[in-house]
């Protein structure tokens, strides 16, 4: 595996103005994290596991420290800035699968890649719905897949730019338990494959265990295993 770190967090705090006064939900965080390896994030609900991993996405903005995510730091640009790397080297996948409605699996797979004016977008999307086993359900809208052939054209759109890093916040929160399996052995698959980083929010200690390290967040605070 390689050596080189492609997320590299120093000090990174986020604080937020309640109702109460200042709220810390991140404090001092520092974290390494190599290119092509499997991080698990764990904590109880509301222990700022998904607050973090918008911070190392360039999704939000800390309150104190840096991220530097694939030899760019964050805290040195704008939102423009950030979008861009996000772009090159971020995929992402949600617990409740943000796809457009409006759209088929073809479109929401190819729509970032025409997005990043990549060629051959829609060539590329098909291989990859092909390769999450979606090959005949290329045209069938949101609507019309099950909540696992959802997360599996969410991961295929994820993967689709061959993206370095590919953060994923609780991918199997809204699938039963056999599909729920299914989604992570095809993101473990692909996280081999394709030497993609995978940092992933979990409360399930099995997916947990199958990452090559796991972190805790507690009381703001990260603690690796």
């Amino acid at each position: 595996m390689s050596q080189i770190n492609i997320v590299q967090v120093e000090s990174l705090g986020k604080q937020v103005i309640s109702p109460e006064g200042t709220l810390t939900i991140l404090s001092d965080i520092n974290l390494s994290i190599k290119a092509g390896e499997s991080l698990a994030v764990i904590g109880v609900s509301g222990s700022g596991k998904s607050t973090l991993l918008g911070l190392l996405a360039g999704l939000d903005s800390p309150t104190q420290g840096q991220v530097i995510l694939d030899g760019s730091n964050l805290s040195q640009l704008d939102e423009d800035g950030r979008a861009k790397i996000r772009a090159q080297s971020v995929g992402f996948v949600f617990q409740s699968f943000h796809l457009l409605p409006g759209l088929t699996a073809l479109e929401n797979t190819s729509l970032p890649l025409e997005l990043a004016e990549i060629e051959n977008a829609e060539k590329k999307a098909q291989e990859k719905l092909e390769e999450v086993g979606l090959s005949e359900r290329l045209h069938h809208y949101p609507n019309q897949l099950s909540g696992g052939e959802q997360q599996r054209v969410a991961i295929a759109r994820a993967f689709s730019a061959n993206p370095k890093v590919l953060f994923a916040d609780e991918p199997t929160g809204n699938l039963d338990q056999k599909t729920a399996k299914r989604i992570i052995d095809l993101l473990f698959k692909m996280n081999k494959e394709n030497g993609t980083t995978l940092v992933m929010v979990t409360h399930d200690n099995d997916i947990a265990n199958n990452c090559d390290r796991q972190v805790t967040i507690a009381g703001g605070k990260l603690t690796e295993k």
